[in-house]
């Protein structure tokens, strides 16, 4: 989640991405994206195990920055919002 081109992001895991980022949108997510006015999904990854989502989590949140920018940006060059993609 978002709020901008490349601004403040945050890394969360679900079991139900919609559910979750309407949450976030809404002001009844984390505390976090409420505060940022982080509302725009432009990067997710599905996975089939809660665990590997969790591990997967951990690690993106020990990338450096740069890292993660980058990521979103091969996946997703215009930082769309991708909430309408997963309904």
């Amino acid at each position: 989640m978002t709020n901008q081109t490349q601004g403040t992001l945050y890394i969360g895991v679900t079991a139900n991405l919609a559910a979750r980022v309407h949450a976030h949108r809404t002001g009844t997510g984390s505390d976090f994206c409420r505060e940022h006015g982080l509302t725009r999904l432009v990067y997710a990854e599905p996975y089939d195990q809660i665990e590997e989502a969790i591990a997967r989590e951990k690690s993106l949140k020990a990338w450096k920055r740069s890292w993660k920018l980058n990521l979103i940006e091969k996946a997703n060059p215009g930082w769309t919002d991708l909430f309408d993609h997963i309904l």
